[in-house]
């Protein structure tokens, strides 16, 4: 017959068998929400900058700004990736992350320790219970291992690492939506500097035909052809200009401050050439609105919080249940530290340990309740970034459409602006109108211009907005992949 304790530890282990696959958590699906079937009916003839995605027509995995085609935006975006602060910060947030997950994961494993004492004892004079024979001075030697071993009989531990798990998959998104939406900021940055760039040039050439026109209308005065007033008009003109023109080089400096701090460097050593290219619009792939929930980091992050949260149902559940463990204890102890790792000197321990709570006030069932509100909360954040994503999508691609019309029809206004104002100017020299109208014509030609010039940087914002809405080059599937790899 076998003894009682290799009979407790032979059950033990027949029960953690027979209850290894359980689980107290509820079946998870994913919260459900409103997905329309398709976004609504954007792009007029006028405006080519997004089309529907086909099926191997996504955005680009790696390096979605190369869309723009812009030699200096790439270089910037690089600088962001190595340099900035605030990626480096997300990135260690992940890195702890994948830690607590680790940490979890141990669970599952037994702990096994060594140890070993060498000490000088003496007893009590009046120590209760002491021996006749016992002496007052004694050495002790102990060398021993320790075995512990909790069989997850209800899923605790399982739960407990699978929770771990989602919350690194879960930081693992919010550090591809980080990473996004500073590469967003970068670029959108990009475009104001290279739309205050065009302005500044526009300005300073208005600057110079304005001066013209002032040494025109002080040669007239000269002359008594013109009057004084039209001087003053002419000077009027050209210092308001040059006061456009110096408020434009503070907000671009301000924007080269926010782009030096985007790519990590000082902004009291860091400047960007001045560069009046234009920026192309390139067509931008709309995905579907059912894949967006697989294309937004966010949503993907809001979703693995989710199931996280339902994982943790299972392990507040589990507290109703005995908590059963197996544990061991053996080694090797004398009076004497000769002959130590002797037989005489054994001694071991070994059997299962069963807890169970009888008693609680209710703190365990609050905790089930808490977990489920927490659950809930999860999902409804959930479903709220998902609509929310939606809304942005809709909003970039309303804009992409009515800034194109406008743009044709601005395009029209500022080429009749330009033909008033020479034809003002040529009136003006015969003497047949006033100051006054060319002063008006200039007016409405440079706004025209400037505001044509802030409608092609306003379409490509709206464009590095819609890739950010859509996720620009990521899906759900570099989640699993970044997490393996670590």
């Amino acid at each position: 017959m076998k003894r009682r304790p290799e009979r407790a530890l032979l059950l033990a282990l027949a029960l953690a068998v027979a209850l290894g696959g359980c689980s107290l958590a509820p079946t998870y699906h994913a919260p459900e929400v409103p997905v329309a079937d398709s976004y609504q009916k954007h792009g007029s003839e006028l405006d080519k900058s997004w089309v529907p995605a086909q099926p191997a027509d996504q955005l680009p995995r790696d390096g979605w700004w190369t869309l723009y085609s812009d030699a200096q935006l790439d270089q910037l975006q690089q600088k962001l990736l190595a340099n900035n602060a605030d990626l480096a910060a997300a990135l260690a947030h992940y890195q702890q992350a994948q830690a607590f997950s680790a940490q979890a994961r141990a669970g599952l494993f037994p702990q096994i320790g060594i140890s070993g004492n060498a000490q000088r004892d003496r007893q009590s004079d009046t120590k209760p219970l002491r021996g006749a024979t016992s002496p007052p001075l004694y050495d002790s030697y102990t060398l021993s291992g320790t075995f512990d071993y909790e069989l997850d009989l209800w899923g605790r531990v399982r739960q407990t690492v699978e929770a771990g798990k989602d919350d690194a998959l879960a930081a693992a998104a919010d550090l591809a939506s980080v990473r996004l939406s500073l590469q967003a900021q970068l670029a959108d940055n990009v475009i104001v500097l290279r739309g205050l760039d065009q302005q500044i040039q526009l300005l300073q050439q208005s600057i110079e035909a304005y001066q013209k026109a002032l040494q025109l209308t002080q040669t007239r005065h000269g002359g008594g052809i013109a009057s004084g007033l039209d001087v003053a008009r002419a000077q009027t003109q050209l210092s308001t200009v040059k006061s456009q023109w110096s408020q434009t080089l503070a907000q671009r400096e301000l924007t080269e401050h926010a782009i030096a701090v985007l790519v990590g460097e000082s902004a009291s050593q860091f400047n960007v050439a001045a560069d009046t290219k234009g920026i192309a619009l390139p067509s931008i792939p709309a995905s579907v609105p059912s894949t967006l929930l697989q294309r937004r980091p966010d949503i993907a992050a809001a979703e693995r919080r989710t199931a996280a949260a339902n994982a943790r149902i299972g392990v507040a559940r589990a507290a109703y249940f005995p908590s059963l463990s197996l544990s061991a204890l053996g080694g090797y102890q004398s009076a004497a530290y000769g002959g130590l790792l002797t037989a005489p000197n054994r001694f071991w321990a070994i059997g299962p340990n069963l807890l169970l709570n009888v008693f609680d006030g209710g703190r365990r069932k609050a905790t089930v309740e808490a977990a489920k509100a927490a659950t809930d909360e999860a999902g409804a954040h959930y479903r709220g970034v998902v609509l929310g994503a939606f809304q942005q999508v809709e909003d970039n691609l309303t804009q992409l459409d009515r800034f194109g019309t406008a743009r044709v029809d601005q395009q029209d206004a500022a080429v009749a602006a330009q033909r008033s104002l020479d034809l003002a100017m040529d009136r003006y020299r015969q003497g047949a109108v006033g100051y006054l109208d060319v002063v008006q014509a200039q007016t409405a030609s440079l706004e025209s211009q400037r505001t044509l010039l802030d409608l092609d940087t306003r379409r490509l914002r709206a464009s590095v907005q819609l890739i950010r809405a859509l996720g620009g080059g990521w899906s759900s599937e570099q989640l699993a992949q970044t997490h393996n790899k670590h």
